[in-house]
Parts: C-alpha cells; structure tokens; sequence
C-alpha cells in the first residue's frame, strides 16, 4: 500500500471546499501526493455539482441532443441552431440561485453577466434576455426584499448593457421562501462565419487573459453554489460576484471584433471557477495543457496568494488562446475598448494545468483530472414513489365541498364562480408581472416585436448587424423572428415528477405555437434539492426522464442548460426545506415571416372564440392545480397528464391558422384553467367575451373543474366571422372533434359565462378583473416599498 504522508488539512479545512473524504482520498491517489491549499481549492471548485455535474450527468445522457438544426449542443458555452437564411442562434439558461438569496441584486445582476458572455464566447451578438424567477410568500417581508432586489439587479444588468429582457416567468411559494431561484436565459446572433469553441490548442500558442481586472469577490461562488443554504452561509457574501455591465458592453464588442480577426484559436468565459475552470477545461476539451502565470494576471487588490486567483470569481472576464505572433493584434483590439489584455500562459503538450506564481510552481494537475475525469455518483432509485407522493395522489374532488352554479361554499359561506375568479386573478403567480417588466429596458436594440405581457412568448426580429459571410439573403430582405419562452409548474413536478416534467415541455412548446413559432430547441434548468437524498433523487431521476421523454415527443433536442442541486435551507433547527423540484425549460422556435403573428389580447368586437383541445364537457381533475392551492389551500391530487398526440395535432392546428391570417389571438390554458385564459385574452384585448359552455346548469361535472381545472392540450383562439368557414373547415379535418365555439368577443367591458341553458356562471367586469390582475404585485410591495 502506498503511504503519502501525513495529512497536511484537517477533516474540517478538506470539507470547507466542499470535498467528501473519499473525494480527498482519490484526489492524493491521482497527484502521487498530498494536494497544497491551492490545488484542494482547485479540485473543490472543479469537483462541485455547479461544474461537473457528478450526480446529474448520468442523468442526462438520457437527453435527446442531435437534430437537423443543431449545430452544437451540449458541452460548449451555449447551444448554437441553425435558423435558416445563412443565420445561426446561440442560446442557453443558467442559473444564479445561492447568490442572489445571499445578495439579492448583485446575485441577479451577475447572473445576467455570466449568461451573456456564454453567448458571445461562441461569437454571437446577445439580442435578448428572459428570466425564470421563484420566490416565497409575496406577504412575507423577506420575500418582498428578495424580489425587489433580484427584478432590479436584472433590470439594472441588461438595462445597461444593452440586451433587452423580453420575457420570463414569475411565481411564488411557500417552498422557495429560503431559497428563490434566478435562471436567466439569453439568445444571441452568431456574427463569426465560425462558430467559436472552447478547446484549445497549438503547441506555443499564447494564452491570453482579457476583461477586467481580478478580486477577491465571488471567492468558491461554484463550491457555494453546491451546497445546501444555512444561516452561516446567509452571511458570506464575499461568494457572491460584484458586476460592471458597462465593462461588459465593451468585452462584448471587443470580444466579437477579435473573433472576426481569425487570431482567437479558443476562448472560454471565466465564470464559475474563474481561472481554475478556464483553465482546466480549455486545456481538456483540446487534449492539451496550459502553463500558465498568475504574476502577469491584472488585480484590483494587493496581496493575493494563488488559492484566491485561483477561486476568484470577479466578473466580465475571459481566456483567450491566440494564433503565435497575433497575440498583440488582439491585445491592441482590447486596450482600444479600454479592458484588460495579457499573455499569462502558453498552450503546452503535457495534458496539465501548471500554475506559476513568484516564479515558483503554485499548482500543478491533470487538466482532465479537473474538468473531465470527475467524480460520478450513480445513486439508488426508490423502486416506489416516496409517501408525500402517494398521500397525495389518493386526492380526488370528492373531498372539495359540493358545488353548483352559483358558486362553492368555503368555511361557512357561499363564494360566487365571481368571487373565485377575480382571487384567482388576485393570486401573484396568476397576476399581472407588469411591476416586474417595467423596469427592464425591453425594447433597446428594436428588434422585440411582441412586448411583455402581449403574448405567451417573447418574439424578436432576426436583424444582424452587419452580413455575415454565412448570410444567404441581404439584411433588409430577412423577415423572419425567433420565439423564445422559459416555463415551469413546479408544482406539478412536485406532485409527479415524470408527468410534471413532460408538461413543462409540452406547456413550453405550446406558448411557442401560440405566437405563430415552430418549436425547434431546448436548453434547461434543473433546480433540484439534495440528490443525496432519496427524495430529491426519485425528483431529479423522474424528471429527467419526463423532460427526454417530453423534448423527444415534440421534436426539440435540448442544446444544454445548467444543473442547480442543493436547493435547500436548514432553519435554525438543522431541519433541511427543500425547493419544490423546479426543471425550468427555455425554448426557441422560428418565425418564418413576422407579419403571422399574434398576441394573446382580443383583437376585435365580434370576432369568435374557440377552444382547441379537450373540449369543456371532457373530464378535467383539479389535481395539483392553482385554485386547489391558491383557494383550497390544497397541494394534492396528481397533475394533468400529456397526450402528446393530442398537443401535436392542436399545437400545429394553432400555429397553420396564426400562418393563414385566420387566427388573430391564440392563448394557452393554464395555470387557472380556462376561464382564467379567457379573462387575461380579455384583459390584454380590453375587450368583454360572451361565453357559452355546452353544459347545463345540473351538469354531472363540477363546476369548479369546468371552470378552473387544468390540462387538455387546450389553446384559446379568435377569429374573425369572414375566415369561419375556412377555419371551421380545417379544424374538422385536423382536429376532428378536439375543438368547439366557446363564444364572441364583446364590446360590453365584462366577461361573461352562460350554460346551454342559460344560466350565469360568471359575469364580471373588465374593470373589476383588472384592478385584482394588474394591482396585485404592487399592493403587495407597498408596504415594503413605503418602508
């Protein structure tokens, strides 16, 4: 047996870098030696869950990654698809969950930060943002500071540099009241007649540091972003990354200028990790080492030793290899623009990472040994769903008070289908987020054609520019969009993980298809508590599966994503609180021509109402959905399941009439079922509806399940009376019996629901339902924001 000598790091200093002690073990197996302080930071940083994936990767070789848009998918900085016209789209989410429970606005800020330079490090010009944000009671105090400090660290990010935040996704609960969740998404235009990639090589070639200058802040932001949030952990705040978005327009812009020189062989953003995983992963993806000098490196603080070069996780920074004598070309682009640029390293032929400091060896390891041949854990799956699952899919609407049409009895006292509706509206998750996009500039770089709360995707007009060798039309004669969404229901998740993932895709591509978009590619956020736990484990394994299954069914490979584990809170107690299982899916889809388009809003008085889907009479449970949590105060039951024949059909249905001129509103059912869809096509149209359901008055059926269950495959369409026909026509043949005429649109400023015989259900005035769906975030924060 080989001995290597005493230990020089206690049990506690090898656990603080977030290493377990057979990790440590295999670690001094694979150096032939005991680790010094820099390299155990090292391996803590690079053997974290936020950088090598060790108990999700198994997981997600189950993803469906290869198509016939798909230029590259999972393992570079972002996803690049090919969108036709000689244009090419990067995109990927990421996530900045730890941070920002720690410091709310630089946590955000940085999150929009690190995304950004994911898109132009493959050479493409951001052209938009979204968001996927989750947070606790909005009652609690400690929530409303929480999302006001994320929403203005966004908003101050992309605002200042220049990237319009087209849309996004915001709910709250209970289960995130310790731990909110930032996933950020961004897409850019690929402007390099090459794609950028990120492993280097050329045996001499210089390695060269680019951006900003190093700190101390962001010090272990990976190792801190895998592990579990603790009352100690509240206060670290040197974890947490301080940004400079104005710096960041000009890497952007010096960064694209010196990829179009043809000098950049690779370049990698330092972000997780900073120099230890540019580094590391750079010199693995090509096969080959880097030696590289930290004295040559530009600091902002005196006296830092190689652990916190090393760990540091400043922002707006980046590592280069350049061609051999072209290195000064591309330090002359970046003085220009005013940022930082320096030789510090040369590729070398021994596959390690050496790192010099004071002209002495700091550290030196296997490249692979940091960033490929990582530690993997294949877990053991409960061969049956754990007992929260179980007790809860024993649910049914039997235990719900009797109903009838004039409303459900709640505590002692009747409460009106009006009543219910109008709270529902009252609920932040359903409500308006119009508190939210106002802050963000959404509208810079004028390419968002579909504003926030119009429509259920963000559309943004596909002009680069300058034309690109790649181009096949000129500039002016492209008049094709990109379509993006990021959706999750994560309580649907929570309640059956394999069903509620699917719906996350199956939901994703059919806000896409309701703007007129084919959906075309994912990338994905998988936020997660403990995979170390039974329970959080059978989450993360059946989602995974749910989201393969989902993504393979609708035809869209997913590009890559980000993996946030450890999303859990220990009280004061020690007892650990886990966030509802939270897969968030960014999706893209094209738009062929951006004049067949539409938006969610009524458009005209007397256009007609339709229903694609399963169709009101059809049996639709209230498991799991919002009126059971939000007025029943009931997380129970089992989520909708996904016919994904039935969506195909629908979805395609929806998007041939957008394509035709004959849809000119299209919006899904969702969260609230389908009278919350109506009110908010209402709402965002100004316009009434008349509404008649098929049902009687004494229906078999629960109103409330009628009213506010959930699922279908449903989508809310209008149309005008002198395209009826053709519509008509096409739906019998497509959609057969999965349709029907629901109503008119109205000028009578309410919407109203009749029975077949002709009692109300619902009337309630557009005046009303917006006070409820557009105040409801704002009185909420009005204590906050008064104090």
């Amino acid at each position: 047996m080989t001995t290597f000598g005493e230990n020089p790091f206690s049990p506690q200093e090898i656990a603080s870098e977030g290493i377990k002690p057979e990790e440590y073990t295999e670690i001094v197996r694979r150096l032939g030696r005991h680790p010094n302080k820099a390299e155990l930071g090292m391996f803590g940083v690079m053997w974290s869950e936020h950088c090598c994936y060790k108990n999700s990767r198994p997981l997600l070789k189950q993803f469906p990654t290869t198509g016939p848009r798909i230029l590259v998918g999972p393992g570079e900085n972002a996803g690049v698809v090919d969108i036709g016209d000689g244009l090419q789209l990067a995109f990927k989410i990421e996530s900045h969950n730890h941070p920002s429970a720690v410091e709310p606005f630089q946590g955000a800020a940085t999150g929009v930060g690190g995304i950004l330079r994911d898109i132009f490090t493959m050479g493409a010009r951001p052209i938009a943002l979204l968001n996927s944000l989750r947070f606790g009671d909005l009652n609690d105090p400690k929530t409303q500071r929480l999302f006001a400090g994320v929403v203005s660290g966004i908003s101050h990010y992309g605002n200042c540099v220049g990237v319009p935040t087209v849309g996004g996704e915001v709910y709250f609960d209970p289960a995130y009241s310790g731990n909110p969740l930032v996933n950020v998404m961004a897409l850019g235009l690929m402007e390099t007649s090459e794609i950028v990639k990120s492993g280097a090589s050329g045996l001499g070639n210089p390695v060269l540091y680019v951006g900003s200058t190093t700190g101390r802040d962001g010090m272990g932001g990976a190792s801190f972003a895998s592990a579990e949030l603790t009352e100690e952990s509240m206060d670290n705040r040197p974890a947490v990354q301080v940004g400079d978005p104005f710096l960041e327009k000009s890497l952007i812009e010096a960064c694209l200028e010196a990829f179009k020189t043809g000098a950049v062989v690779a370049a990698q953003d330092m972000g997780a990790a900073g120099i230890t995983c540019s580094t590391s992963e750079m010199a693995a993806k090509g096969g080959v080492g880097i030696d590289f000098d930290l004295d040559k490196i530009p600091v902002r603080e005196s006296g830092m030793i190689p652990y916190e070069y090393l760990l540091s996780e400043s922002q707006e920074r980046m590592l280069f290899v350049s061609e051999k004598g072209r290195e000064q070309e591309l330090i002359d682009i970046f003085h220009r623009w005013g940022l930082q640029a320096v030789v510090a390293g040369t590729v070398i032929e021994e596959p390690i990472v050496r790192i010099w400091f004071e002209g002495k060896i700091a550290a030196e390891i296997p490249a692979d040994a940091l960033a490929e041949n990582t530690p993997l854990y294949e877990r053991e799956l409960l061969t049956e769903a754990p007992e929260y699952a179980q007790k809860a899919w024993q649910w049914t609407s039997d235990n719900l008070p009797v109903c009838n049409v004039e409303g459900i009895e709640i505590e002692g006292s009747l409460q009106s289908w009006n009543d219910i509706l109008l709270t529902l509206l009252d609920t932040p998750s359903i409500a308006s987020k119009s508190w939210v996009y106002r802050q963000y500039d959404h509208q810079v770089q004028n390419n968002t054609v579909l504003l926030p709360g119009g429509a259920d995707a963000a559309v943004v007009r596909l002009r680069p520019l300058e034309a690109t060798p790649n181009l096949t039309s000129k500039i002016e004669n492209l008049k094709s969009g990109v379509a993006a969404t990021v959706d999750c229901n994560s309580r649907y998740v929570y309640l059956d993980p394999y069903e509620g993932a699917k719906a996350v895709v199956a939901e994703a591509a059919r806000n896409l298809s309701c703007v007129g978009a084919e959906p075309i590619a994912v990338t994905d956020n998988l936020n997660f508590g403990s995979p170390e736990k039974p329970i959080g484990y059978w989450q993360l394994s059946w989602a995974c599966r749910g989201l393969s299954e989902g993504c393979r069914e609708l035809g869209t490979p997913v590009t890559g994503g980000n993996v946030s584990l450890y999303n859990e809170t220990f009280d004061a107690e020690g007892n650990p609180q886990p966030i509802y299982p939270t897969p968030v899916v960014g999706m893209v889809g094209l738009i062929p021509d951006l004049t067949k388009i539409c938006g969610q809003g009524w458009q005209n008085a007397g256009d007609i109402i339709y229903l694609l889907g399963l169709s009101i009479q059809s049996k639709i449970e209230l498991g799991a959905s919002e009126y059971l949590a939000a007025i029943h105060n009931t997380i129970a039951g089992k989520p909708p399941r996904i016919d994904f024949d039935l969506e195909r059909l629908v979805q395609k249905a929806c998007r041939h009439g957008i394509r035709a001129g004959w849809v000119n509103s299209a919006h899904d059912s969702a969260e609230g079922g389908v009278a919350v869809a109506i009110a908010e096509s209402c709402l965002s149209g100004n316009l009434g509806a008349e509404i008649n359901f098929p049902i009687s008055a004494n229906h078999d059926s629960r109103f409330d399940e009628v009213l506010f269950g959930e699922g279908g495959a449903r989508i809310l369409v209008s149309v005008s009376g002198e395209n009826q026909e053709k519509w008509e026509s096409y739906l019998k043949e497509h959609l057969t019996e999965n349709w029907q005429k629901l109503g008119t649109v109205a000028n009578s400023g309410n919407l109203e629901i009749l029975t077949a015989d002709k009692h109300q259900l619902l009337q309630v005035s557009l005046e009303d339902m917006s006070d409820r769906y557009s105040q409801a975030i704002s009185k909420r924060l009005a204590i906050y924001t008064n104090t």
